[in-house]
């Protein structure tokens, strides 16, 4: 004996009966599409729960022979009908289902399996050390190896200059050099206009005003030049680089060129590179004078003769001076342009890869600046320069 529980109640398309052996048939009539799966998820769904008097079906037939088009919608509500069932410890069985609707079913149901989340799986101190070591050697083996083939571009274009893409070197020269002189220029003057003049108001108690020049020369010259100058370097021309080269991986095409036997290094990397060591001692040599200017301002607005200033910087700043930081300056070049290209060449894949890459390659960049700058810093020390 059959029996139908409220058939009035039931959307257009979706039929029920339930036998006394406890078989409930759900059929299925039309397309399943979004607009009808829409009406029928919610009746379907309730047939397979519980309550009310109703006792849990030992099995459910879900009969297709009916149905029309089915589009992933009429699968998603298949999939969920047969996990309800399941769940509940009922056996299902599936009629009238093509072929190729079967195997896309089967599909979903393995995938659904497979997304059952697993208990976190639990790892020793031992285990947790050697994954951490490992990585870390991992990395330092890719940046020794990253140095060495950047060295080698270097040396071979300097044996070789005929060899080298002086365009590319000529336009990545731009971007770094030429393209942030204006915001080089107003750091660098505002910096010498502030430090000059928090400098005149410490000094004036002590009618030591005269001196000021003294420390803007030395201070820029031998320290904050070169640093701020990276800083920006790093900022603006470093991130660059690692976006471009990162796009350039997520595109595939470094993986192009490796295939053509072009290497990506010597290629992409090596004009970025010379670029960025040809134009930066002029970067902090302008960055210096703007500097000299903001603090001649300070100095001539409070009745100092320009000579006077001139005079004084250039009595205290010397040689040594210029040299140390024209060598902290070309180190600084080279971890910079280093770092970003190597986060570029690492980028993985996804699109906020791009992102990360060039966060890690700003951030990689300050870090390496620091712990150069103290290292110089120790050897400009016991070097007394």
């Amino acid at each position: 004996m059959q029996h139908a529980p409220k058939p009035d109640a039931l959307p257009k398309g979706l039929t029920v009966s339930e036998d006394a052996a406890g078989v409930l048939t759900l059929g299925f009539s039309g397309d399943l599409n979004s607009k009808s799966v829409a009406r029928i998820w919610g009746p379907a769904l309730s047939l397979l729960r519980v309550g009310k008097g109703r006792a849990a079906p030992v099995a459910v037939r879900l009969e297709l022979s009916r149905a029309g088009y089915i589009d992933g919608a009429g699968l998603a509500l298949l999939v969920k009908l047969r996990a309800e069932a399941e769940a509940r410890g009922a056996t299902v069985e599936v009629l009238g289902l093509s072929e190729s609707h079967m195997h896309l079913l089967s599909l979903a149901g393995d995938a659904e399996r497979e997304a059952v989340k697993k208990p976190a799986e639990r790892r020793g101190l031992k285990s947790l050390l050697g994954s951490s070591v490992g990585s870390v050697v991992a990395g330092v083996v890719d940046v020794v190896s990253f140095v060495g083939e950047c060295a080698l571009v270097v040396w071979n274009s300097l044996r070789h200059p005929e060899q080298v893409r002086w365009k590319d070197v000529l336009l990545a020269a731009m971007a770094v050099g030429v393209e942030s002189m204006p915001i080089l220029l107003l750091v660098g003057f505002l910096m010498g206009l502030i430090m000059s003049f928090q400098s005149v108001i410490t000094l004036q108690r002590f009618g030591g005003e005269i001196f000021v020049p003294n420390m803007l020369g030395l201070v820029m010259f031998r320290e904050m030049g070169p640093l701020t100058t990276a800083i920006l370097l790093a900022a603006r021309s470093g991130s660059a680089f690692a976006a471009e080269i990162g796009t350039m991986r997520v595109n595939e095409e470094l993986d192009a060129m490796t295939t053509m036997g072009i290497s990506p290094v010597r290629f992409l990397v090596g004009p970025r590179i010379l670029a960025s060591v040809a134009m930066v001692p002029f970067m902090t040599l302008f960055f210096n004078f703007a500097s000299l200017i903001g603090g001649a301002l300070v100095m001539l607005s409070i009745g100092f003769p320009l000579v006077t200033f001139t005079s004084r910087v250039f009595a205290n700043v010397t040689a040594n001076d210029l040299i140390g930081s024209l060598v902290k300056m070309l180190v600084f070049s080279l971890l910079v342009s280093g770092v970003s290209c190597l986060r570029g060449l690492h980028t993985g894949g996804g699109a906020s890869a791009v992102g990360r890459s060039t966060t890690s390659a700003v951030v990689s960049g300050l870090i390496l600046i620091t712990i150069a700058d103290g290292l110089f810093a120790v050897l400009f020390y016991y070097l007394k320069i």
